[in-house]
């Protein structure tokens, strides 16, 4: 009998590059990915994998296993969903959907999302796991997750396999943070230029908020100076506060500025950021996928065209 979690993470070893990158994706160690590889081996009698340089590749078994499974596995995925949909529809959801989100998302719209889908659905239930985009389509794509919700910055590239569904939800607002007593605080907007000398708190170098940061400041040499580095949008704030940096913090999710701190728009360009859904073309007809991509699609309808309030500067 092949394992099919196994051959799950081959298919990510093989579009990863790497054990370790693999690992990265699925939320597993190295050493776990490792472990189902050779034991899928193993169980085959072949050789799967062999590394090329400072990676692995796929042997011809290995490519022959990854392609042929790859109908087998959206089939049993399709056959789960119509198990689901046939049962007799009372109107119950049932089940649970595995979630992966960005912690903004999380706080700002997953969070009372929670708990209507538990008032409309008592016997459904949301598992969320907090990961950034990339990991996210990873996620989903190899059926570690079931529901993700992504964000694209402007021009920074996120790929999207092409058996996976996106639903676009709404675009979120980032604005510059700056001290009341800021010099430039009391301007309507701002250009990469004004901002070219100005130390700044930011996300990490490997997030795409971070990406599109440098992106902002395409053709102005030593722009940004990264002073500060944290993934909390909220020790941003506080950073800010102090006076001695500046930050780019989105809307979404944003607690209340107080009174010491004002946010400022950009443009030219705007700092925007897409917010999306992504799941399997194989499980679009799983009631408990739909009951909670609906939720999702109705939270977000407030904030399509800047009319939610809550997302104001």
């Amino acid at each position: 009998m092949i394992d099919l979690d196994a051959v799950q993470s081959l298919r990510t070893v093989a579009r990863e590059g790497s054990v370790a990158a693999a690992a990265s994706a699925l939320g597993f160690t190295p050493s776990a990915v490792s472990q189902q590889i050779k034991r899928l081996e193993r169980e085959t009698g072949v050789s799967l994998l062999e590394r090329v340089g400072r990676g692995v590749a796929l042997t011809a078994a290995g490519t022959h296993l990854v392609v042929g499974s790859s109908p087998i596995l959206a089939e049993l995925e399709r056959l789960r969903a119509d198990l689901h949909a046939a049962t007799p529809d009372d109107g119950t959801v049932s089940g649970e959907v595995r979630v992966a989100a960005f912690s903004t998302v999380v706080r700002g719209l997953l969070a009372p999302l929670l708990v209507e889908l538990a008032e409309q659905h008592p016997a459904l239930r949301l598992l969320v796991r907090e990961s950034e985009p990339w990991e996210t389509v990873a996620l989903v794509a190899s059926g570690q997750r079931d529901l993700g919700i992504v964000h694209q910055w402007g021009g920074v590239a996120l790929s999207i396999p092409d058996h996976l569904v996106v639903t676009p939800l709404f675009t979120d607002v980032a604005d510059v943070i700056l001290h009341r007593d800021h010099p430039l605080a009391d301007r309507a907007a701002l250009r990469p230029g004004d901002l070219a000398a100005e130390q700044w708190v930011a996300t990490f170098e490997t997030t795409i908020c971070r990406q599109w940061l440098r992106r902002f400041f395409d053709g102005i040499g030593g722009a940004p100076l990264i002073r500060y580095e944290s993934m909390e949008f909220e020790n941003h704030l506080e950073l800010a506060r102090t006076g001695a940096v500046v930050a780019l913090v989105p809307r979404l999710g944003r607690g209340d500025l107080g009174p010491d701190l004002v946010a400022v728009p950009t443009i030219d360009p705007a700092s925007t950021r897409d917010i999306s859904a992504v799941h399997r073309r194989s499980q679009a007809d799983a009631p408990a996928l739909r009951a909670a991509l609906a939720a999702l699609v109705s939270h977000s309808e407030p904030r399509r065209d800047g009319h939610d309030r809550r997302s104001a500067p």
